[in-house]
């Protein structure tokens, strides 16, 4: 495997669809993801994954059972396994996702934002 510095404005600017992860790295069986987020996603859980986001430009909402937080840039949110949690996105959100390579991005709901097969850039 060969070993390189990955340039997260350069994954960024390579895509512009919304809602549909894109793997830049992997380690010790976690994804590596970056996604650019807007408006509201769907509340869902993962059963079995936490899940990490980073969120590197924008204001990002994270609507839980019991309450909502606000993540803003250079600040991330761990969500438990277990939790149901919906992101909402001010504006458009680009967010860095660090989470098992078995996590489905909308976890036990699939609809159309599911995305099951990943580009990797």
């Amino acid at each position: 495997m060969e070993i390189k510095t990955v340039n997260l404005k350069e994954k960024f600017d390579s895509f512009t669809e919304y809602w549909n992860p894109k793997i830049v790295g992997e380690l010790n069986g976690q994804l590596v993801k970056v996604v650019k987020l807007k408006d509201e996603f769907v509340m869902h859980k993962h059963d079995n994954e936490d899940e990490m986001f980073l969120v590197m430009e924008g204001k990002l909402l994270m609507e839980l059972d019991d309450k909502t937080l606000e993540i803003n840039a250079g600040e991330f949110v761990v969500i438990p396994k277990g939790t149901n949690h919906k992101p909402i996105a001010v504006g458009e959100v680009k967010v860095m996702l660090f989470e098992p390579n078995t996590t489905l991005n909308t976890g036990n709901t699939e609809n159309d934002f599911t995305v099951k097969n990943l580009d990797r850039i």
